[in-house]
């Protein structure tokens, strides 16, 4: 989970594992809170109106329990 989480492609760490299959290792990869807010990042599009008028406050979220609350993680 660390390399993965350190941004380490999922291919490469599952034959790091070993794995023969990438369902396998599809098994134990869960991505956090902050690879999912880092692809909607580079899923936004340049023209985004967040990009154009960013409002830090207002979406800013720290609380890793209430992250996961939204994302129905628990």
């Amino acid at each position: 989970m660390h390399l993965y989480q350190g941004d380490m492609d999922l291919t490469l760490v599952s034959q790091w594992l070993g794995h023969a299959n990438l369902q396998t290792t599809l098994i134990y990869a869960h991505a956090d809170t902050e690879q999912k807010r880092k692809a909607i990042e580079l899923a936004e599009h340049s023209d985004s109106p967040t990009k154009k008028n960013p409002s830090p406050g207002r979406y800013t979220i720290d609380d890793e329990e209430t992250l996961k609350r939204l994302y129905g993680l628990l």
